[in-house]
């Protein structure tokens, strides 16, 4: 048994090792996952900040937890390009060939999502800093939020292994981000929703990103979380789990 769980992380480590190759070699997915949302973060605080009403002087703290959300998002659709590219290339059957295990193909590009995007994460808050952004949390309170954002990265990640796998062009395998990338806009990460009409502010009230981004804020300043932190790890692990089912079944189906 320990031989093969020692076979099996060592193969890991090679599949993880390719995919973050892959991703240093490519600027535009470096530019688009990190310097897009830094843009985006510049703008609505240079620009569009002046004019948003949120109760807090520091709007670069308010907006912050969307902006990672965002570049989270960003990010996963490159997973699901990648795996797209594998399937298309027939990398799958050429390491089924070989005396690996299986299952460690996928996880390598589900690893390599974690790790690209705490990395686009880093980038961002550093940022931030610069900015003005000021948090009073704890190290508790700061570990909560690295593992709430591990959690949406590996629960949108196995989303993003549904579309990879079962994606018949390269759009298609990279579409069903936009969706999660436009959720924010419609959520309380740039704008409280009181200030919403009705139906969008009851969207908006009830949708998971809303709900993730109030806990990140709340841990960020040092504010009472409340049950925002269990209704945002409710919809992580109920999307994760519903997620990696049907991920695997496609996964078998090709190989």
């Amino acid at each position: 048994m320990e031989a093969v769980k020692k076979h099996f992380f060592s193969d890991m480590g090679v599949m993880l090792g390719r995919s973050m190759r892959h991703i240093s070699r490519s600027m535009d997915t470096i530019v688009t996952v990190t310097i897009m949302p830094i843009a985006m973060m510049l703008l609505f605080v240079y620009v569009f900040g002046g004019a948003i009403q949120t109760g807090t002087d520091n709007y670069v703290n308010y907006l912050l937890p969307g902006i990672l959300l965002i570049a989270i998002a960003s990010g996963i659709s490159y997973t699901a390009f990648r795996l797209f590219t594998d399937v298309q290339r027939g990398i799958f059957e050429r390491f089924h060939t070989m005396p690996i295990s299986r299952s460690t193909l996928l996880w390598g590009h589900v690893l390599t999502s974690l790790v690209s995007n705490a990395l686009s994460v880093l980038v961002i808050i550093l940022v931030a800093l610069i900015m003005g952004f000021r948090s009073s949390a704890g190290i508790l309170s700061w570990l909560a939020v690295a593992g709430i954002l591990a959690l949406f990265t590996l629960a949108l990640t196995w989303v993003a292994a549904i579309a990879g796998l079962s994606a018949k062009s390269v759009d298609g395998a990279s579409a069903f981000s936009y969706p999660i990338i436009f959720l924010p806009f419609i959520s309380s990460a740039f704008v409280p929703t009181e200030s919403m009409p009705s139906i969008v502010r009851a969207f908006a009230e009830n949708q998971p990103v809303t709900s993730i981004v109030e806990a990140i804020r709340a841990l960020l300043s040092g504010q009472p979380v409340g049950n925002d932190i269990w209704v945002a790890l409710a919809w992580c692990v109920g999307i994760l789990f519903v997620a990696y089912f049907f991920a695997m079944r496609v996964y078998k189906k090709r190989v």
